[in-house]
């Protein structure tokens, strides 16, 4: 049976063509990381071949030389290889294996990697949270509400400095941020509590453009903004990431909510079929209770004096 369409005789045909399929629904980050990472490590192998031709052994030859010295760029680009395969392969094809898939025998042949140090962001204790937000509400400047917004939904910083006015839902009171945006590779909901949907207002009001959070010039902030902010407020200590283990270990110690609403609200890789489900639609409100939770936690006042009016509603 015929695995590639005629259209797409290579697979450097078929990755441009992928490329061009996603390029309007992409950030600037995969704008360029997709084209360049394929063009320097997998065209040179395997972009003059068919889908059919690709062997297990042409993706062993091509990671083998990055795989222990530049691991996320070896996991990326295998995953990225993986993707345009599946893409170009007749749905009905039953007995087609990906030969970029991550099999025991390719991941037994590649080089093993020396294990990777774990590395902690420094975080505030979450003690401390209360009397740094509101000293943080306090502060001026679209970075600084920025920051606000994310200690309250817990997202890493590139969701929120990349966030779009198109991934809100009103009505919802949730955030969909696309998969090319997470770490994970997956949809992520996050579900938005009072003093985050006062934040979007707020926001809103003055957006002159699709970000949430635009600079003074209307473009994307520079993720050091809000290590900017921090280090003005006299917490230079920490680090922006750092806040998510403030609220995991807020979640850990102070709640009782399970570990598959913990993780899932941390949009963490899913470890369970228990966590995924807490990651999907239909489980939006145990997160949303974990996180209306959190926001009571940090802003114990300032919640029962936060208007909140449902934009275009």
């Amino acid at each position: 049976m015929a695995a590639v369409p005629v259209a797409c005789p290579t697979f450097e045909k078929c990755a441009e063509a992928y490329i061009r399929e996603h390029w309007s629904t992409w950030s600037e980050k995969h704008r360029n990381q997709w084209p360049s990472s394929l063009k320097r490590y997998a065209y040179p192998a395997i972009g003059h071949l068919t889908v059919a031709e690709i062997k297990p052994s042409h993706i062993f030859d091509l990671l083998a030389p990055i795989w222990a010295e530049k691991r996320e760029t070896a996991n990326r680009v295998r995953g990225r290889i993986e993707t345009i395969i599946a893409k170009n392969v007749d749905v009905d094809d039953t007995d087609f294996r990906n030969p970029a898939e991550l099999t025991k025998q390719l991941r037994e042949k590649l080089p093993r990697r020396p294990k990777k140090a774990v590395q902690h962001h420094p975080s505030l204790p979450y003690a401390e949270a209360p009397q740094f937000m509101a000293a943080l509400s306090s502060a001026s400047g679209r970075a600084a509400t920025m920051l606000r917004f994310l200690i309250l939904t817990g997202c890493r910083t590139n969701e929120v400095v990349e966030g779009r006015w198109s991934e809100i839902d009103w009505p919802a009171a949730a955030w969909k941020i696309p998969g090319e945006r997470m770490k994970m590779d997956q949809d992520h909901h996050v579900p938005l509590t009072a003093p985050a949907l006062a934040i979007l207002n707020e926001m809103r009001n003055g957006s002159q453009g699709g970000l949430i959070f635009p600079n003074s010039e209307g473009a994307q902030f520079s993720e050091n903004a809000m290590l900017a902010v921090l280090d003005r407020l006299g917490f230079g200590h920490v680090t922006v990431h750092g806040f998510r283990s403030t609220f995991a270990t807020w979640a850990e110690e102070c709640t009782d909510y399970p570990d598959g609403v913990r993780e899932a609200a941390l949009a963490h890789k899913y470890k369970s079929e228990t966590t995924a489900a807490y990651q999907r639609g239909q489980k939006l409100e145990k997160r949303r209770a974990l996180m209306r939770d959190w926001a009571n936690f940090l802003l114990p006042a300032t919640l029962k004096i936060v208007p909140i009016r449902i934009a275009g509603l």
